[in-house]
């Protein structure tokens, strides 16, 4: 069983600055993938970055050149440091990763970028 425990979350004003964290209980959450998705009021919980085991990362387009997706192996903990905030990017954001064919979410932290 593996815990995925979000924080780092909060109200900030546009062009602001934000860093959310995931940490995963256990050891081996570092040979596998995670993700960072997110769901705004209203819509679908949309994928937003993910950082393979070898650190290769993907991000959704509209926020490239925006939000970094980094890992900490040694500590277990999956970081997504999020700059230049807009509004839009208000949402419920949500860890995920697959272990042994077995989906983990963790609770969600809230992010509010508004003035």
């Amino acid at each position: 069983q593996v815990q995925l425990v979000e924080s780092g979350g909060g109200l900030v004003q546009p062009g602001g600055s934000l860093r959310l964290s995931c940490a995963a209980s256990g050891n081996i959450f570092s040979a596998y993938y995670a993700g960072w998705y997110r769901q705004a009021p209203g819509k679908q919980r949309e994928l937003v970055a993910t950082i393979t085991s070898g650190g290769i990362t993907n991000y959704k387009d509209s926020v490239k050149g925006r939000f970094t997706i980094s890992r900490d192996n040694a500590k277990n903990t999956v970081y997504l440091q999020m700059n230049s905030l807009k509004p839009e990017d208000t949402a419920i954001y949500y860890c995920n990763t697959f272990i042994i064919g077995r989906e983990y979410w963790g609770q969600g932290t809230q992010v509010t970028v508004s003035s």
